[in-house]
């Protein structure tokens, strides 16, 4: 895609520096490379989204962005500094809302933005704290000890606690994994106002979905970098056409479909199945014969635009077919 637009499609001036710029970037360990010569860069007042399964690398990928783990080879800077020699320096300018942040039950919600705020010695920090309250919507609540609180709301408490300190990036490693839908959707709108305050956004999901309100995304995969555009440009790559078909015995006609020749890829989502096809016209009579012959009856047929999920599916397959001996 063209900068120019690209720029524009964003939303972004562009910054005389990057915020995140990664360069070769890769971690072992021992002899599993968790992260494989990562490139990319972030520019100021992105929402970025790295997205893949689980081992894809991409918890790894933010610990060292934050200065917690020393990469093996390559080089990061986040805000200009260097995470494997200047570390300290980008913990005092980020904040970092891990998988697994921790919360003190016997505190009440008030008391935990405040105990956060000493750890990062913000002084004068009851103003932050009032407008945390209100900006995450647990004023009502601030007195409701986190032994309490529902899932999202924790996760809510857990933003507040790392933006006390106003950092300039911040870092969600998964934010909405075990969250109910609806606390997802709170949760993003959060996120879409943080972002009007020129905050830089990186963050990890496995929901594909997610990835689609960002910015840019990145596709993941055993510690490789297979993508990484605005969602739109991503979607490009995808070879051929999606047809949605819906069916009684929607795997059994996955088990009949996955090998024909005439379908680039079957993919099942639920109770539905996604053909990938070069020719619909061409290709589609081949596959209701398929189907036909085994007894299963379509119930409803259409071509769909391709989701991020048809798209990683399909970068990830060729990907591994590359790869394969």
């Amino acid at each position: 895609m063209d900068e120019a637009l690209r720029t524009r499609e964003l939303g972004l001036e562009k910054a005389a520096a990057p915020v995140i710029e990664i360069r070769g970037l890769s971690k072992d360990f021992g002899p599993i490379r968790a992260v494989d010569g990562l490139d990319l860069v972030v520019q100021p007042g992105e929402m970025f989204a790295l997205v893949g399964p689980d081992g894809a690398g991409k918890t790894t990928t933010i610990r060292i962005l934050c200065g917690i783990l020393k990469p093996t080879a390559g080089s990061g800077r986040v805000l200009g500094f260097d995470v494997a020699k200047e570390s300290e320096k980008i913990k005092g300018k980020i904040g970092y809302l891990s998988q697994r942040f921790s919360l003190y039950g016997d505190l009440t919600i008030a008391e935990n933005i405040e105990f956060f705020a000493e750890i990062h010695r913000v002084r004068d920090y009851k103003t932050r704290r009032e407008e945390l309250l209100e900006f995450t919507r647990l004023a009502p609540f601030r007195d409701r000890l986190g032994d309490q609180l529902s899932g999202g709301m924790r996760q809510k408490l857990a933003l507040a606690c790392t933006l006390i300190h106003t950092p300039r990036v911040l870092f969600l490693d998964e934010p909405t994994t075990g969250v109910d839908p609806v606390s997802r959707r709170d949760f993003w709108k959060i996120l879409s106002n943080l972002l009007k305050t020129g905050i830089t956004i990186f963050m990890t999901t496995p929901y594909l979905d997610e990835a689609e309100r960002c910015s840019r995304v990145g596709l993941i995969h055993r510690g490789r970098l297979l993508a990484a555009d605005t969602p739109r440009a991503v979607k490009l790559l995808m070879k051929g056409t999606v047809v949605e078909i819906v069916c009684a015995e929607i795997r059994r006609a996955f088990a009949v479909l996955k090998d024909l020749p005439a379908t680039r890829e079957v993919q099942l989502f639920g109770d539905r199945l996604n053909l990938v096809v070069d020719d619909p016209a061409r290709d589609m009579p081949a596959v209701d014969a398929r189907l036909r012959e085994a007894g299963i009856a379509v119930l409803d047929r259409r071509i769909i635009p391709p989701s991020l999920e048809n798209v990683f599916i399909s970068v990830t397959r060729s990907a591994e077919t590359e790869v394969s001996p």
